[in-house]
């Protein structure tokens, strides 16, 4: 069994530590903006990982010496690799307390590698059930007083969180991830997460996801407007780290998100209410920029852009008012590059984003600026202003009011059909059904039109349940018509779970002796008494395959057609799907068995 007191003091005494560096991203720009320090022991030691190394330190009072050499060794090897981002350092408020703490060591470790504080972010964290608010506090006015950002670790994991953010107003907090693995499948973790970042943004604090893993987990955290995300999806802490982050997988949430599932009937994006401002760099000094302003009296937002990335906008009003402040402002200020003027990120949104989906995020953030950065592929393409976008969401409003069912005020067949064209020609994969009652005159002939009316509307409801605007969307076309277009994969099983959940929902129609009887006896269209069972609901459905393969609205409605024709000849709720390929597609056709028929469905 090795001796871990020998073993701590030849690490220590050899400096035998090696950083390695996790980038943390910035979800608006797209980028690397900092790397969070973690430490290696040796890699044939017992003590390789960072809670062996720390814990055999504590237990023989070796804390403060780990510290201080962690901190020596990531500084010097931060300097060396020329990066440029923030350096978060994990830090332990505990350390103040030793006897053998040096004060003011950091800042001459930060001169003598010649690394600025500013870039320095000083991580906190509570692991402890005691009343260390004091010990924290101190802690957080001791490093902030050296000019450096704190960042408070791990919230959710400690004894006290959220009254210690409350103490310390960090400039970062840092969700433990324990919230943040498979938050997409857990309405608990997804409201936590939910709650922190509108904290986060009335205390005007930057809120950092750690531990994101899966695309599922990332896509989650940017619907919810986090501002900036750290974890193995993007990059693994290495000692030499990557200096770009894949662009893909930015791109591929977005493209998956706003791509495939548009949810506007004309299809409207960002792209259409790009105002072209003319961009400056960052560097340009406070004074050149008050001189822009002063020349171009219509001039009122001036985005910030260097390498074709946007890092900020700068608003005329908040601009003067804040460089006029103080007495002296031009005097001591216009030197310095505009940079120093930027407080937080601007949002950034994908040109492609439709309009709706771009309401919501700037929602979920309640920003105050008037302006937003929109971009394409990453890079700064121009800026969207709030006027512009409540201007097109107003119109599409009423446009879409135009063409809504005033029974279920869902979109009639003109919004769908120009959403089923959009989606061809982007070549987005789609499913398309064509859902319709069965013997609903009868029903209407007995219960009248009113019950009839009800009947149709508990179809609305019980679509819209299954069908959210994220898998894709209801129209209604007249009577009890409606048509879908599916962009989620499990279409099919919706459809089942429809057609289950319709089933169930039907005898609270009827009266209790036609329930009994399963069904009503009234005149047929010829004027014969007939006997007509209970309403059910057929589905024609075209699988995404066949609809690539159509050149318009029209041949997809065609073959759903079809296929709705077939599933009526089933007594009771069922599918049927249509893939009726072209000829260049005959020699690979194999149909779709679902039970005991091929591509049809039954639930009686």
């Amino acid at each position: 069994m090795p001796d871990l007191r020998k073993e701590i003091i030849n690490i220590l005494d050899g400096k035998l530590l090696t950083p390695h560096f996790q980038p943390i991203v910035s979800m608006t720009q797209k980028n690397i903006m900092g790397y969070e320090a973690l430490i290696r022991g040796p890699s044939d030691s017992p003590l390789h990982s960072p809670f062996n190394l720390f814990t055999t330190a504590e237990k023989y009072n070796l804390s403060t010496k780990l510290e201080f050499l962690c901190r020596e060794i990531t500084i010097q090897q931060f300097a060396e690799l020329g990066i440029k981002e923030k350096l978060f350092i994990n830090a332990s408020p505990l350390v103040l307390l030793q006897p053998e703490f040096k004060k003011g060591e950091t800042l001459r470790l930060l001169d003598q590698y010649d690394v600025n504080p500013r870039s320095v972010v000083i991580e906190l964290t509570e692991h402890k059930p005691a009343d260390n608010y004091e010990i924290m506090r101190a802690s957080a006015k001791h490093y902030r007083s050296m000019g450096f950002e704190i960042a408070l670790d791990d919230l959710g994991a400690g004894y006290s969180g959220l009254r210690l953010w409350a103490e310390l107003l960090p400039e970062f907090v840092k969700i433990d991830k324990h919230f943040i693995h498979g938050l997409h499948d857990d309405p608990v973790k997804l409201n936590f997460v939910r709650s922190i970042q509108s904290m986060a943004v009335s205390l005007d604090c930057k809120v950092i996801a750690e531990g994101i893993e899966t695309e599922d987990e990332f896509k989650a955290i940017e619907k919810l407007g986090i501002t900036f995300a750290q974890g193995f999806y993007f990059a693994r802490p290495t000692a030499i780290p990557v200096d770009k982050v894949d662009c893909l997988l930015f791109t591929a949430g977005q493209t998956k998100n706003h791509k495939s599932t548009p949810t506007i009937n004309n299809a409207t994006t960002a792209f259409h209410i790009i105002r072209d401002i003319a961009p400056i760099s960052s560097k340009t000094s406070i004074g050149d920029v008050m001189n822009l302003f002063h020349h171009n009296s219509e001039l009122s937002i001036l985005p910030l852009v260097d390498d074709n990335m946007a890092s900020g906008i700068i608003f005329r009003d908040k601009f003067l008012t804040k460089l006029f402040s103080s007495r002296y402002g031009i005097d001591l200020h216009g030197k310095n590059p505009i940079k120093t003027f930027i407080e937080t990120t601007p949002l950034c949104i994908d040109k492609n984003t439709p309009i709706d989906l771009v309401s919501k995020q700037l929602t979920s953030l309640m920003t105050n600026d008037p302006a937003f950065i929109i971009t394409d592929n990453g890079e700064y393409r121009g800026v969207g202003t709030l006027l512009d976008l409540l201007a097109e969401f107003t119109r599409q409003q009423i446009d879409n009011a135009k063409h809504a069912n005033p029974l279920t005020l869902l979109p009639g067949s003109v919004p769908i059909n120009t959403q089923v064209n959009q989606l061809l020609a982007d070549k987005i994969p789609f499913a398309f059904g064509y859902f319709d009652l069965d013997n609903f005159k009868p029903f209407n002939d007995v219960y009248s039109y009113d019950a009839g009316d009800n009947i149709i509307k508990a179809v609305a409801n019980t679509l819209t349940k299954y069908i959210p605007a994220e898998c894709g969307r209801v129209g209604h076309i007249g009577g009890d018509d409606f048509i879908v277009i599916f962009t989620c994969n499990d279409w099919l099983a919706r459809c089942e779970s429809i057609l289950e959940n319709f089933k169930k929902a039907v005898p609270a129609y009827y009266s209790d002796q036609d329930i009994k009887a399963e069904g009503i006896q009234t005149e047929n269209r010829v004027g014969e008494k007939c006997f007509f069972p209970l309403i059910s609901l057929s589905i024609g459905l075209v699988d995404p395959v066949s609809t690539s393969l159509c050149q318009s609205h029209v041949d997809i409605a065609d073959l759903a057609s079809e296929a709705k024709k077939t599933a009526k000849k089933t007594i009771g709720n069922s599918f049927y799907i249509n893939q009726r390929m072209n000829a260049k597609n005959a020699d690979n056709f194999q149909p779709v068995m679902h039970g005991s028929a091929a591509k049809l469905h039954a639930v009686n």
